[in-house]
């Protein structure tokens, strides 16, 4: 049992990897990546975060309003992260375009959180039978391509390096990894699972609506960035239906 949820956590770290890598190779073309991270994001909390919420709600019987104060939580927490404590606060307005490398860090950080939640997601879909881990381990793997696509523009964004920018990418291609082996020696409580669910899907919603769609837009607004857009949330609609 140990053996197939390592096998499938590899090829989350390759999938991983290789959407970074291709972020990194198109990086001049960062504002179409971004568009269609965005849609992504949107798709990933509308077709994969929430309905697995509503499962485990219906299931377990879970006050809904809790898991929506974790969701307005991790929304509302990165809000002020960002514009606060992880901005300059002196002569902003000289600095129109500047943009604040730590901000790039900390969301890249966030991402690789949600990775390794997808690691112990792999690991206790095998604890409870194999066929539904591998179930859940290639809807991971479908869109963690995705996932090293957004920790690398998330960072260029910010005017991170490309060497750090591969750094992130690295951990958050590792994570998935370390979440399988960590169910090795525990197990989350559902309800608990429930809540980090909600929280991220807030904290996607910030990073898609406020931070990577106005800026995959502020230089290059044009048709062509909302059909990415349209195209990233379709892309992971019909990944989720598949999967």
């Amino acid at each position: 049992m140990i053996v197939e949820p390592l096998i499938f956590s590899a090829l989350t770290f390759v999938s991983t990897f290789l959407g970074g890598l291709f972020a990194i190779k198109f990086k001049d073309k960062l504002h179409f990546i971004m568009s269609f991270a965005a849609g992504v994001l949107l798709g990933i909390v509308a077709f994969d975060i929430f309905p697995e919420i509503i499962e485990m709600i219906n299931e377990n019987g879970f006050v809904a309003v809790d898991i929506m104060v974790a969701l307005v939580i991790g929304f509302l927490l990165f809000h002020i992260l960002e514009k606060s404590i992880l901005v300059h606060h002196g002569h902003e307005e000289k600095f129109a375009s500047h943009k604040h490398p730590h901000v790039g860090v900390a969301s890249a950080l966030a991402l690789a959180g949600h990775s390794f939640m997808d690691g112990v997601a792999i690991g206790l879909g095998f604890q409870v039978n194999s066929a539904l881990g591998a179930l859940i381990a290639i809807a991971v793997i479908s869109h963690d391509f995705t996932d090293g696509m957004n920790t690398v523009a998330l960072m260029l964004n910010h005017q991170n390096t490309d060497k750090k920018a591969r750094l992130f990418l690295l951990i958050t291609a590792l994570t998935p990894i370390l979440g399988v082996v960590s169910t090795f020696f525990f197990t989350v409580p559902p309800y608990f699972l429930a809540l980090y669910l909600g929280f991220f899907a807030g904290f996607l919603l910030y990073i898609g609506a406020s931070d990577i769609l106005p800026e995959a837009h502020s230089k290059h607004s044009s048709y062509k960035l909302i059909g990415l857009t349209v195209l990233g949330t379709l892309f992971i609609f019909i990944i989720t239906r598949l999967m």
